[in-house]
This record gives structure tokens, sequence and C-alpha cells, in this order.
């Protein structure tokens, strides 16, 4: 390599795999368009010979059909030329040509040398199971629900949930800091509500907040929630941004759990030809911007999810990542405890099932319907 003292490269690179609706003659051509849209957005005929042509410009390493019309590209980049921030490598892998059809962002692989600059997930999974205390077994979570209760009576379902034995308890993602049901008075009251139950169960069910708000107020509920006892944060990295998650996760003053929750994000990965596949966006980049837990939705409930799509995410929550630890795969969306059985046998012991309305359906005793998902929970373990 030529000296480096301008751009003070490494040599290191990242590469990124695309699925390209397109010929294999015609993948090529579309492969270079990657690689300069993406680093220096420049006409290819008017940069000049030299380093940023050399080593900046993204790079094809491979080039393969995978089927009639679906080739798949490998581009490399330098590691530079994402700084050390989340938001430039989420611009670099997948930033202009997001614009562009017939383009799927597939995987990343990220070296260590990159990897080390993002914390990634503060407890993952063997580090939450510690926190409720549960081990050998899925965990369980359940949903606040209908929005339009008031404090008082989501936080009285929250009681009977930790009553019964739910790990988790979390704010439906719709409910934020409405009059109804304002953030500090919801949050201070499930989070007692949730402490009373576990001292008279002597469990250690968490309640978790919805913390999902515009700018810097995400940070500022989140501390509020970590002052009244919430044991867990819920986001929308969708709607507020993946680095505002990730500064939370990260955030020492906060220190809790991180639930993602995928709204908004239904159109990035619908699609077969373009958009990110299931396995980077719910599985990697949940985990680089910090989640401990991912929801999405399970195949067979009221969204179009398939089976494979839901194993591709449970792939991408463990996948080798350096350091980077392995966050829960959370299926959920109209999810009944009838599920249990059939959950358990494809997703085993790794993965937090949520089933929100699915636990008011058997009657208006929410401990008594808690406690009989948990005992059907432990039939399978």
């Amino acid at each position: 390599m030529p000296a480096k003292s301008s751009l003070n490269l490494s040599g290191n690179r990242f590469a990124v795999a695309y699925r390209l609706s397109d010929s294999l003659e015609a993948a090529w051509a579309r492969a270079q368009d990657i690689c300069f849209e993406q680093t220096v957005e420049f006409p290819e005929e008017l940069l000049p010979a030299g380093e940023i042509r050399d080593h900046l410009v993204g790079r094809v390493e491979a080039l393969e059909e995978l089927e009639p019309g679906q080739v798949e590209v490998v581009v490399s980049y330098a590691v530079e030329i994402v700084g050390a921030d989340l938001t430039q490598l989420l611009n670099v892998v997948f930033g202009n040509i997001s614009l562009k059809p017939g383009v799927r962002l597939e995987r990343l692989e990220l070296p260590e040398s990159l990897l080390q600059r993002y914390r990634g997930p503060r407890f993952g999974r063997e580090g939450l199971r510690d926190w409720l205390g549960a081990s050998g077994r899925p965990l369980l979570a359940t949903a606040l629900k209908p929005v339009g209760l008031t404090s008082h009576e989501l936080a009285e379902q929250a009681y009977q949930f930790a009553l019964g034995g739910i790990d988790i308890i979390k704010d439906d993602h719709g409910l934020t800091d409405q009059p109804f049901a304002p953030f500090r008075e919801r949050v201070e009251r499930c989070a007692e509500a949730v402490r009373r139950a576990n001292r008279e169960t002597g469990g250690r069910s968490i309640y978790v907040a919805n913390v999902t708000a515009p700018g810097e107020e995400a940070l500022e509920r989140a501390l509020l929630a970590k002052a009244a006892g919430a044991g867990g944060l819920l986001v929308c990295p969708g709607l507020t941004g993946f680095d505002t998650m990730r500064r939370l996760a990260e955030d020492d003053r906060i220190a809790l759990p991180v639930m993602s929750h995928p709204a908004f994000l239904g159109s990035w990965v619908t699609s077969p030809t373009s958009g990110i596949s299931h396995h980077a966006l719910f599985g990697q980049i949940m985990r680089l911007a910090g989640a401990d837990a991912v929801i999405y939705p399970n195949w067979g409930g009221r969204f179009s999810f398939s089976r494979d799509e839901c194993r591709q995410i449970a792939e991408g929550c463990e996948a080798p990542m350096g350091h980077l630890k392995p966050a829960f795969p959370t299926p959920a969306g109209g999810m009944t405890p009838e599920r249990i059985p059939e959950m358990s046998v494809f997703y085993g012991q790794d993965a937090i099932f949520l089933i929100g309305g699915g636990l008011h359906r058997d009657g208006p005793d929410l401990a008594q319907n808690s406690r009989r998902l948990v005992d059907l929970l432990l039939q399978y373990r």
C-alpha cells in the first residue's frame, strides 16, 4: 500500500453484502455504483488517481449469482470512513442506495477494529437472565394495554402480571405522555406496583418504561424512569433514532436493559428486493444500537413475517459480532398461550415470548392467567 500519511488509513476494512435484482452482467455496474455512491458520492470519471480512489472508495470483493435475476455482491469499505459514529456507519452501509430500487442490504461483516467502537447490549442474554434471576428457560413478557387506561389502572395490571410471575411487564409502545396516563405518574405507579408484587411473591419481575420521545426528552424520560425504579427501557428506534437508543443503552447513569420495538420499521424489511434483511436490521443493527431484547412480529400472528424471516432474526441476534453480546429475540404480535409449545420448539431456551392481549382472553384475573402461562412454559423448559 502507498504511503498513507495524508489520510491516516489503517488498511482495515469491513464488508457489506447486498442483494441486487439484476442480471449477472448488469450487476457489476450496479456494484460499482454502490462503491462510489456510499463513499465519495462523486462521478467516477472525475475522481483523480490516488489514495481516495484507491482506498476510500468502496471495493467489490465478491459477486455471485444466487438465481436468475438475483445477485449477491460483497463490498468492502475502509473502517476510517465511518469515524466512530453509529449514524455514519448506517449511512455508509445503506445511505443513498436505500433510495434506489432493487438493492437490499443482507448482512454486515464487521471486524473487531470497528466493533470495538460500539458497546452493544449492556446486559445481553446472560446479563438479562441474571437481572431477572431466570435461567434454563425462555423468558415471559407482556404489555400494559389498552392505551386509554389511567395510570392507576395500568399499575393494577402491572401488579397482577407480576403476582402471576411474568418476568417483564412493559409499557405498550403507544403509551407515552398522554393526559390520561402522564409519563411520570404512570412510571412511578407501575414501578411501585411491580415492586410490591415482588415483595409479596419473592419474584424479580421488572417494569419496562417506554421512553420513546423527541430528541433530548428521551434521555430525560430514561433518567426519570431509572429514578422511579423501572427495571428496563422500551425504545422504538425507528421513531426516535438508532443512535438515541445506543446513547440510552451506553449511559452509565441509567444502566438498564433495553428492549427495542419495531414500530415504523415495517417497510424497511417487507420488500424482498429492497430495504434491509430481517437478519441485518433486527439482529445485527439492533445489537450495534444496544438492544438487549429485540421485539418483532412472530410468524402466524397478525403480521406478515414468515417462519423463515423469524429464524433469520433469531440467527442475527446471536451471530458472532466480536465482543457484542447476543440479544434476546422477542417474538410478539398476536401471540397466545396456545403458541407456547411450538414457539418453545422453534426458538429453544434463548427467547422472550411476548404475549399481550392474549393474556386477557382467559378472563379478568390477570394474575391467574399469568400463572397458567408460567406453568405451561415450564412444561417445555
